[in-house]
């Protein structure tokens, strides 16, 4: 097997109010604060978002150690402009009007997409792993397809959206696939079908330049790695690692396996429906054989897949851990629902989230 390739993650985050929860546009000036402590925070299109990039990284724990010290680094700077930093993929209380972030692309979004655009607020989490072309991103991007709803169910931090149950797990899955390229990608039997796609999309008007590929799973415009978006923002630091770790573990596994299923596109939407609904608490759909079984028998059966690999990098023991401790305090979208049921108090959700942010990060 190759050298472990390297990794990198990028959060985002919501920025609200201290007391009430809702979501202020104050991401610039966060930014500039953020820049003073020699911190780069990236604006998301919502003036209520910001994202944080790490370093590349060969070793989980030294990633864990920095996504910790970037979460810490942007909640300080949250706190100096009156705002709080919070780990949730939808805003969990009744916004006032989002506003669009001021850059040429962004209002050019907002004009050509209207409502969706500015409905935005959704906060998820990327993994990049590098990869040595186009072609094996792909590689990589066929091999997750059928186990991207189970990385969904795992991470589902949005049940709670304008001060009420969504009755889904992961709200923010099901308003960030109504924009045409978003969702999981077609399997792909070469970079030209890629390409072609793309381009299809392009000549249509769906999508205004590549960068709007929104697919789960796409070869990054921007850096040498296959980018997988499928995550809702995990609630603590450790989730996001543990993402990290098990997308990295897929990627070595995609390079040295010659055959993978192709999952039929009703199926997997299925499978991505049930992931949003029910997050880890529930059944998930195996979309190999469309059988209905346990989130944890799904789960077994990936970190078996990919445990040879798990070894190599030395994160076996870590991914065992965080799974357990995953199960039995739940995700952001278990703890979001717990807060909410004790007296139905959206602000007791904000509490427990912004706790979970922090979490290990002080």
């Amino acid at each position: 097997m190759d050298a472990p390739p390297t990794v990198g993650v990028e959060e985002e985050f919501l920025l609200v109010d201290p007391l009430t929860g809702a979501p202020v546009g104050r991401n610039a000036d966060v930014a500039r604060t953020a820049a003073d402590f020699g911190m780069d925070l990236q604006l998301e299109i919502m003036r209520c978002q910001v994202e944080t990039s790490t370093r590349v990284h060969t070793n989980t724990g030294e990633l864990l150690a920095e996504l910790r010290e970037l979460r810490r680094g942007a909640a300080a700077s949250a706190e100096k402009n009156d705002a709080l930093l919070l780990a949730a993929a939808v805003p969990p209380t009744i916004p006032d009007e989002l506003s669009i972030t001021s850059t040429p692309r962004y209002h050019r979004i907002a004009e050509n997409f209207g409502r969706l655009a500015h409905e935005q607020g959704l906060c998820g989490c990327h993994v990049h792993v590098a990869v040595p072309d186009r072609a094996a991103a792909l590689q990589v991007s066929n091999f997750l397809r059928p186990w991207l709803p189970l990385l969904l169910a795992l991470t589902a931090n949005s049940a709670i959206y304008r001060g009420g149950e969504t009755g889904y797990a992961s709200w923010r899955n099901i308003l960030w696939r109504r924009w045409p390229s978003a969702g999981p990608p077609p399997h792909f039997d070469s970079v030209a079908a890629f390409d072609t796609a793309v381009e299809s999309m392009l000549s249509l008007g769906v999508i205004l330049d590549r960068k709007m590929v929104y697919w789960d799973v796409r070869p990054s415009t921007t850096f040498p790695t296959v980018e997988v978006r499928v995550s809702d923002v995990p609630a603590t630091a450790e989730e996001s690692a543990l993402l990290a770790s098990l997308v990295r573990a897929c990627a070595m596994t995609a390079r040295t396996t010659d055959f993978v299923p192709v999952i039929a596109e009703d199926i997997l939407r299925a499978a991505y429906w049930k992931a949003a609904h029910e997050g880890m608490d529930g059944a998930a759909i195996d979309p190999v054989d469309g059988r209905t079984v346990p989130v944890r028998e799904l789960l077994d059966q990936l970190i078996d897949r990919i445990r040879p690999a798990l070894q190599q990098l030395g994160d076996l023991d870590f991914v065992t851990e965080a799974v357990a401790a995953l199960l039995l305090r739940g995700n952001g979208a278990r703890r979001q629902l717990i807060a909410f049921r004790a007296r139905g108090e959206v602000t007791d959700v904000v509490e427990e989230l912004a706790a979970a942010t922090m979490e290990c990060c002080r």
